[in-house]
């Protein structure tokens, strides 16, 4: 059953967006760098050629200034990989020249496209091209192993791939699990830098009309699926549609943010993160600068903010314990340029006040820190120093979303009470695509769940108190215990075994496997963890492993993880 987001708006909500809309197009310099004729001739472009899709607006900006810098890929530190560098113009030919090439290879308006990439321009561009044809991105995190691949691409009923050559062993492994008749098919693989057996990424760009993408009639938009984990154990594909007239929160999370038309947006988050993808559109959306790391490293990030004069990044709180924890420290920090800064965004995992004291000493007050999902977007916005005075506070709501704190009984708590999170807005996914129950399950009168604990004050700003589930963040990333069991499960040599998460330093959340040994078996933490990573991705390791001779449970058989995660502590 798909989530109904699609209702009218109050007039209060409509004017209240119209105001956030033009304080951000006043702020960030929209009115006076947009050209008129540069309209006219997009106006012209959308009515003859070009579908209604978020993509469009790379060829405004290309029409009004195709020189302006719109991405800028740094190779790793060490790495003798080259610069790339693409203004608007040459970006929007390139996002065109691949719609068609991926329109030929059956991306059709609703078909799905996976994309097992790493941060890179070919990242960004693909997922425009995409949007121009009304199809939907697949991401697939490209640390996951060939089983949990497969089930995505098989999930997801993904036709066409895009992925990195190095990747070629995995994406091999994956297609031999999904086995014949699937709709993805190796003909319709294409490696970035090229690998043996498969088409190359260049054959997309050949042909095709660098002017223009393909004409879409369909009325359907376009969207992404991305996979978060489950109470099956298995990820869910939460959908969402990118449709620009339900952007209001959108609106309102931008109007509170120092975003400007001359912005320089660093991404270190890995792309198939909601949150990466998420400012990256941000960012162009008001003709912003891409500055792209492949991967994030303390050195790396402050050389990138000094010579890109980088004016806003996105981080999730263990980078930003790492940034600050640098080598050196703040003599470090100090030897840098760092003076470009107006804004860092934290999210994606609960943010420690302390850190945040921290950032903000090192930094000046330009720390932000929001609360949302993937199947909710941009719920609340903690603004700089609120949460240092605030300890714990995630903010107040942004604008175009309802919040509920439910108890037990279904009704909303009292003030200051702790209830499960129920959040509504019209950017809300459409559902997990093939699993109606899991939707159900998450919804509550056209609320969506996600499963948080919180709380809310007399002076509206929210706190997280607890998940309600076991799901663990590690650094920004959900880890689903129950995967991990299952997988520990297989090993010959265990009984029985239970996850949890536990706090870490480094990582925000760390996992710890209690496993009940069978007899005779002679079993290492070490011989554990490789084996989780045979077919798990490495972050899904469990940090430690402790033995017991039994588990914790309830009356009625259930293991008590609760008293498993304060022995772990």
């Amino acid at each position: 059953m798909p989530i109904d987001n699609a209702r009218g708006l109050s007039v209060r909500v409509a004017l209240s967006t119209a105001a956030a809309m033009a304080r951000l197009a006043r702020r960030a310099g929209l009115i006076g760098n947009v050209k008129p004729l540069a309209m006219l001739r997009f106006a012209r472009d959308s009515l003859l050629h070009r579908s209604n899709s978020g993509a469009a607006i790379l060829h405004l900006h290309a029409l009004g200034d195709p020189a302006r810098p719109a991405v800028v890929s740094v190779p790793p530190l060490g790495s003798r990989e080259p610069e790339q560098r693409l203004s608007y113009g040459e970006l929007d030919a390139r996002v065109n020249l691949l719609a068609h090439g991926l329109r030929r290879e059956g991306a059709a308006p609703g078909e799905r496209v996976a994309l097992y990439l790493r941060n890179g321009i070919e990242n960004l561009e693909v997922s425009a091209a995409i949007n121009h044809l009304h199809a939907v991105t697949v991401l697939v995190g490209n640390r996951l192993k060939a089983p949990e691949v497969a089930f995505i691409l098989k999930n997801s009923g993904a036709r066409v791939m895009v992925f990195h050559g190095e990747f070629a062993k995995t994406v091999e492994a994956a297609l031999a699990e999904l086995g014949p008749g699937a709709p993805l098919t190796r003909e319709r693989c294409f490696a970035v830098g090229g690998a043996p057996g498969f088409a190359d990424y260049r054959a997309l760009l050949a042909g095709g009309d660098p002017a223009h993408p393909p004409k879409v009639t369909a009325e359907e938009n376009g969207g992404t699926m991305i996979y978060t984990s489950g109470t099956t154990g298995k990820p869910k594909g939460a959908r969402r549609e990118i449709d620009l007239k339900r952007i209001e929160t959108v609106i309102h999370f931008m109007a509170e943010l120092p975003l400007r038309h001359d912005e320089r947006h660093l991404v270190v988050c890995p792309l198939y993160h909601s949150a990466a993808t998420a400012f990256s559109l941000l960012t162009w959306s008001i003709g912003g600068c891409l500055v792209v790391l492949e991967h994030f490293e303390p050195l790396a990030v402050l050389r990138a903010i000094e010579r890109e004069r980088i004016t806003s990044t996105m981080m999730v709180p263990t980078m930003l314990q790492r940034l600050v924890d640098v080598p050196g420290g703040m003599a470090t920090l100090r030897s840098y340029d760092l003076s470009s800064l107006r804004c860092i965004v934290s999210g994606a995992a609960p943010l420690p006040t302390e850190l945040a004291r921290r950032v903000e000493d090192a930094f000046g007050p330009i720390l932000y820190n929001f609360y949302g999902a993937t199947e909710t977007g941009f719920v609340t916005l903690a603004r700089p120093g609120e949460h240092t005075a605030r300890p714990g506070t995630i903010g107040r709501i942004v604008g175009g979303n309802e919040i509920r704190i439910l108890g037990e009984d279904g009704k909303e708590v009292d003030e200051g009470a702790v209830g499960e999170i129920y959040v509504r807005s019209r950017m809300l996914m459409e559902g997990y695509h093939g699993d109606e129950s899991a939707t159900e399950k998450s919804l509550r009168e056209g609320f969506v769940s996600v499963g948080d604990l919180g709380r809310r004050d007399a002076d509206g700003y929210y706190y997280l108190s607890d998940r309600k589930s076991d799901m663990v963040i590690s650094g920004g990333v959900n880890i689903y215990p129950l995967e991990v069991e299952q997988r520990l499960h297989e090993h010959p040599g265990i009984v029985e075994v239970a996850v949890v998460g536990v706090p870490d330093p480094d990582w925000g959340e760390s996992l710890v496997a209690f496993v009940v040994a069978r007899a005779g078996a002679t079993l290492t933490v070490e011989g554990l963890r490789a084996f989780v990573a045979e077919t798990l991705a490495d972050f899904k390791r469990p940090k430690r492993v402790i033995f017991v001779d039994e588990l914790p449970r309830t009356a009625t058989g259930k293991v008590l993880k609760r008293e498993l995660r304060q022995r772990a502590q």
